[in-house]
This record gives C-alpha cells, sequence and structure tokens, in this order.
C-alpha cells in the first residue's frame, strides 16, 4: 500500500506491521507507554500515520551511510 492511499488513522494491526513488531507490543505501548503516539476509538486502538513515521524517526540508531 503507498503512502498516499493510507487512511489518516492506523490500526493497531497495520501499526505492529508496519513497525514489525507483534500486535501485543501495541498494546503494550498502549498501557505501559512507548511506541507512536496512540489514540482510542471506542475500545479500538489507532494511531496517525504521521505521528507513527514521526516516532520511527526519532528512534533511529546507526550513522550514515558510508
Amino acid at each position: 500500500m503507498t503512502r498516499t492511499a493510507r487512511r489518516n488513522l492506523a490500526t493497531a494491526q497495520e501499526i505492529a506491521d508496519y513497525c514489525g513488531v507483534p500486535l501485543g507490543t501495541v498494546y503494550q505501548w498502549s498501557s505501559r507507554g512507548g511506541g507512536p503516539r496512540l489514540i482510542k476509538v471506542g475500545r479500538h486502538l489507532r494511531a496517525r500515520w504521521d505521528d507513527i513515521e514521526q516516532w520511527l524517526d526519532q528512534h533511529q540508531t546507526g550513522g550514515a551511510a558510508a
């Protein structure tokens, strides 16, 4: 799915898939803190794609490519 085709809010499963973590990790982020900024919509977790990208950018490791 291309960036422009994505909805504004990602589901918990989409967050897990995109970040390469188990779904349970996303729920742990919600209850314990950590991860991208999450939004509760009723009983469902969502995140803005921009917030996910920003969080990933802030947690990059390593230096510049040689």
